[in-house]
């Protein structure tokens, strides 16, 4: 009987498709509405620097991916102490133009793992709008110069990781999130003017969710992961119309629809198969790491066990973590779930349980949002493991060892039948997908960090490593 309504629920179902001929072919993370898909496109299935390479430049540093405006190729960087936005020529790399973001002071992040140009831009084709967690949001025309700026404070997030979350363009409207410590909000300014159309707080004192828009048979939504929920929101007006909990504790990864139909992935770091993430308690971290016996750990106690991330522990920035600081950490992150499932349309409050199709708990990622494509939900986690589940039904399609091994930030994109994945290690894998499996027809290794997720315009799939940027596309 559940099999059978959920047939019935999805009967119109049909996998987005976008063709080369619109316009907006890749404006902003993750494509079009975020979907990661570009089907008219016809991208290089072997990546071999030596064949297919159509240019490679070097830019500055930065995790933003990169979109397509006119016929320039836009993201956002860190170049010395200052911020940039910066156009790139899509037919041979060169820099165009870059317009600074002033900024005050350079919001708290993560030296390795995160950026204060993270935030990939977005446009309409007619303006380009980029987000700076350090100084606020940017609109500019396609020469760079700037239209307007609506300035913020340095955003202050949990661990000081550093701002993640993107701007996207709905319709005239500009919708931002803004989840910190304090104060997370989401916002709508006038995409003419940087007014402020609406805006809401959020009960969200983390997350790293791009939104993207829903369009259903009845209206158009806003929907956007947050600390423990999902949300979705009124295009209009902002009115918080649904939410379903159960989804990660400081969500990373963003939804995408196909067809009428919404889908959400998420996990945690090393946890990912398991419905309740779980923190080690701190008595067994004292008895592994507390040389001293006095209750805590100092840096020369922990930095080597923690990998780069004490100072995201010790939220006082006294030099030690205590029992109070570690349990604060552990009662976040038991507050989420890790999850994916397909949620249809059409409901109010709480969703949860009334509106979700199907469910699965295995093979989630952490950092990547999955795709759906051609009928599959696909998804990547850190050690190459690809998941694909049934978009209709939540049944297994595939499961294993796909992707090359390495952790995984950039999410998967695709086009012309083939799905692209690249690790943090710049270690490429291009999957064939059919109705019944993924099939491996290529890799190939850049050789260097890739935590942007690539851009497809073209027939080129464009790559931002750690140091460059690349254009990959067959000879004609």
């Amino acid at each position: 009987m559940k099999r059978l309504f959920i047939f019935l629920a999805l009967g119109a179902f049909t996998p987005i498709g976008y063709s080369s001929e619109q316009p907006l072919v890749w404006p902003q993370f993750r494509g079009p509405n975020g979907s990661g898909a570009a089907d008219g496109q016809k991208p290089p299935l072997e990546i071999d620097p030596a064949n297919n390479l159509k240019w490679k430049v070097p830019v500055p540093s930065g995790l933003s991916s990169p979109i397509v405006a006119g016929d320039k190729l836009i993201m956002t960087a860190l170049d010395g102490a200052k911020l940039y936005t910066i156009a790139y020529d899509r037919t041979d790399g060169r820099e165009v133009w870059r317009t600074e973001a002033p900024a005050q002071q350079i919001e708290a992040y993560h030296k390795t793992e995160g950026s204060p140009a993270a935030s990939t831009p977005a446009t309409n084709g007619k303006q380009i709008v980029s987000y700076f967690g350090s100084c606020g949001l940017f609109c500019y025309d396609l020469t760079g110069k700037e239209l307007w700026k609506v300035d913020m404070p340095p955003a202050e997030l949990f661990g000081d990781f550093g701002s993640g979350v993107s701007p996207i363009i709905a319709e005239d409207m500009v919708v931002l999130v803004r989840d910190q410590k304090k104060n997370s909000k989401i916002y709508s300014f006038d995409l003419a003017t940087g007014e402020i159309r609406w805006e809401h707080n959020r009960k969200s004192p983390v997350s790293y969710c791009t939104p993207i828009v829903w369009k259903t048979s009845a209206d158009q939504q806003i929907v956007a992961a947050g600390h423990a929920r999902i949300i979705g929101y009124d295009l209009k007006t902002g009115t918080e119309k649904w939410s379903a909990g159960n989804v990660p504790s400081g969500c990373c990864s963003s939804p995408v629809t196909a067809g009428n139909i919404l889908f959400f992935a998420g996990g945690s770091p090393g946890e990912s198969d398991e419905t309740e993430p779980q923190m080690p308690s701190f008595n067994s971290i004292l008895k592994d790491l507390d040389k001293d016996k006095d209750e805590a750990l100092s840096r020369d106690e922990a930095e080597k066990a923690f990998e780069g991330f004490f100072d995201n522990q010790d939220a006082n920035k006294d030099g030690r973590i205590t029992r109070d600081e570690w349990e604060a950490i552990s009662k976040l992150y038991s507050e989420g779930k890790n999850t994916a499932f397909a949620l249809r349309p059409g409901g109010s409050g709480d969703v949860t349980e009334s509106h979700v199709l199907w469910k699965q708990t295995k093979g989630l990622p952490y950092v990547p949002s999955a795709i759906a494509y051609r009928g599959q939900y696909i998804m990547v986690k850190d050690g190459g493991t690809v998941t694909a589940y049934d978009a209709k039904t939540g049944e297994r399609k595939f499961q294993g060892r796909a992707a090359q091994p390495g952790r995984y930030y950039a999410s998967p994109v695709a086009a012309n039948g083939h799905v692209y994945l690249i690790s943090l290690e710049g270690a490429l894998t291009v999957l064939k997908v059919d109705a019944a499996k993924l099939v491996v027809v290529a890799s190939a290794n850049l050789g260097e960090r890739t935590a942007a997720t690539p851009a497809i315009a073209d027939d080129t799939l464009f790559i931002r490593t750690e140091q460059h940027l690349y254009a990959f596309a067959d000879r004609k």
